[in-house]
C-alpha cells in the first residue's frame, strides 16, 4: 500500500516541552478523528549520534533547546489534503492567529513526503 507523509522538525525550548505537548495531544486527536491513519509526536533524547549530521548543527539549537520530530501517516496526497483542510479549520478556532506558539515556528521545517518503503 503506498501511504503519503507530513514531517515536521520543530526547534523548542526544553521548558515549552510540556506546553508543546498538550497542543501535540489536541493536533493527535483532531488529524485522527479526521481519517490520518497514524499520528507522532516525539522530542529529541538522543541527538549526539556519531553518525552523520547532528540534530543540533542546522537548527543551532541551544543548550536549553531540544528537537520535536513528527510525522503523520495518511492513505496519498490527496487524502492529506482533504483531513488537513478540516484539521486546519478545527485548529484555527482553538489557535487564533495571533496565539503565542510555545517554539518559533520560523526555526522549523516541514514537508511531504511519498512513502518509499514501509512495513505494509
Amino acid at each position: 500500500m503506498g501511504s503519503y507523509v507530513d514531517g515536521f522538525v520543530i526547534p523548542i525550548k526544553k521548558n515549552k516541552v510540556a506546553e508543546y505537548k498538550k497542543m501535540a495531544r489536541l493536533g493527535c486527536k483532531a488529524w485522527l478523528k479526521h481519517g490520518a491513519l497514524d499520528y507522532y509526536e516525539c522530542v529529541g533524547d538522543d541527538l549526539a549520534s556519531p553518525h552523520g549530521m547532528l540534530f543540533s548543527k542546522p537548527y543551532k539549537l541551544k543548550a536549553d533547546e531540544t528537537v520535536v520530530f513528527a510525522f503523520i501517516v495518511f492513505k496519498s496526497k490527496a487524502h492529506r489534503n482533504s483531513v488537513n483542510k478540516k484539521v486546519h479549520k478545527e485548529m484555527a478556532a482553538l489557535f487564533p492567529a495571533d496565539f503565542p506558539m510555545p517554539f518559533d515556528i520560523k526555526r522549523s521545517s516541514y514537508g511531504g513526503f511519498k512513502t518509499l518503503v514501509s512495513k505494509g
